[in-house]
């Protein structure tokens, strides 16, 4: 019998535009979920990782990226690699990623508007019954950004969490879809808006939120060419 393999997860932490402070405690955090939980972690932030297809790897997350961070030959191996049954995660800021690439909006779910300043807000837990929502309580009191986004998800995701804008100053509006997951073009897709400082990454309750996030997506193998359905994970 051949030795297990453990699946693995591609984090790509490449910027353009704002940088965050936190992206090597998000790297790290998701390096100790993998030693924990059995899987393996490659973090790079080389757009020519993409223009294979991306066969090796079980999921594939966006980690605070910014700005437009793949290459022409990249976003068809993104693509494919979605289109082929692939699972895909963003965290924070990679809702401002990629503006200028249509299939990239429609995959996450939305694109980043603006955010308040950094601050004390209440988190509204919409469904647990999901892994990343599961070990919460109706609502999660955190710092973060409250992002808005240029348009409101809802009816196109599932959503998992909102932000009650009355608990911070600067929120607008009455819904504020910040957690979701979706199925798109073959793809499974979860985001969180979470994660904006490096204190995030060491807290216990948001680390179990992105494994839950990461457990979702990574419900299937590695994907390839000739096998665009997967099987689950063991």
């Amino acid at each position: 019998m051949p030795p297990h393999i453990p699946p693995r997860t591609l984090v790509f932490t490449r910027t353009t535009d704002y940088r965050h402070d936190s992206i090597p405690d998000g790297i790290a955090a998701f390096r100790a979920l993998g030693a924990e939980h059995g899987f393996a972690v490659d973090a790079t932030e080389d757009p020519a990782v993409f223009e294979d297809g991306l066969h090796d790897y079980a999921a594939v997350v966006f980690l605070s990226t910014s700005g437009e961070v793949l290459t022409p030959a990249g976003r068809t191996g993104l693509r494919a690699y979605c289109t082929a049954g692939g699972g895909f995660m963003g965290v924070h800021a990679a809702a401002c990623t990629e503006y200028d690439w249509p299939f990239y909006g429609e995959l996450l779910g939305a694109r980043f508007d603006r955010h308040p300043a950094f601050q004390p807000g209440t988190l509204v837990i919409e469904d647990h019954d999901h892994p990343a929502t599961a070990h919460l309580g109706d609502t999660w009191d955190l710092a973060d950004e409250w992002y808005d986004f240029r348009d409101d998800p809802r009816g196109r995701v599932r959503v998992l969490a909102s932000a009650d804008a009355s608990s911070y100053e600067g929120g607008t509006g009455v819904d504020h879809p910040l957690v979701w997951t979706r199925e798109h073009d073959g793809a499974r897709v979860f985001y969180t808006a979470l994660g904006h400082a490096p204190q995030a990454y060491t807290d216990p309750v948001f680390r179990a939120h992105l494994l839950g996030g990461l457990r979702h997506v990574m419900h299937r193998t590695r994907v390839s060419p000739a096998s665009p359905t997967p099987p689950e994970l063991p």
